[in-house]
């Protein structure tokens, strides 16, 4: 069980309907895992991943880039307005005992960067593999597999 650990979800804020899917179905591993599902707040994978969540009656935190509250995806249920632009994907980061990366484009890659810099370990999905420190996974239970062995 992952209770009261905070696992994030990285990813595009545009996604295909392969990614939703996959992003939504993350969301619901951790959530029935007792997780709490921590990400950027916006819409594509953070969106799909926190509807995920929701379904399973989990908790959602949104770190947002912007200064509004107002700004979080319909299913987060903490909203923490940033201001910081991109630099809240630190925040994220820092915030997470494992991160999840969900296909996306550079500020994924940016994201995974500051895991690796950082030491966190980082299960990717269909998204960036530039360095052995990526765990790759194929589907969403085999992600919430591997973040349980890592943060017991």
């Amino acid at each position: 069980m992952l209770t009261n650990k905070m696992i994030g979800v990285i990813g595009g804020g545009q996604c295909s309907p392969e990614i939703a899917k996959l992003a939504e179905e993350v969301g619901e591993r951790i959530a029935q895992n007792d997780g709490l599902l921590i990400c950027g707040g916006l819409s594509g994978v953070m969106e799909a991943a926190c509807k995920g969540a929701k379904k399973q009656h989990g908790t959602t935190i949104g770190i947002l880039p912007g200064d509004r509250t107002s700004d979080a995806n319909d299913y987060v249920d903490i909203a923490i307005a940033t201001g910081l632009g991109e630099a809240r994907n630190v925040i994220i980061v820092k915030s997470s005992d494992a991160v999840i990366a969900i296909n996306g484009e550079y500020g994924t890659l940016s994201e995974i960067s500051f895991c690796l810099k950082l030491g966190k370990p980082v299960i990717g999905l269909k998204t960036w593999n530039f360095d052995p420190g990526i765990i790759d996974a194929k589907d969403a239970t085999q992600a919430l597999n591997k973040v349980m062995e890592l943060v017991r």
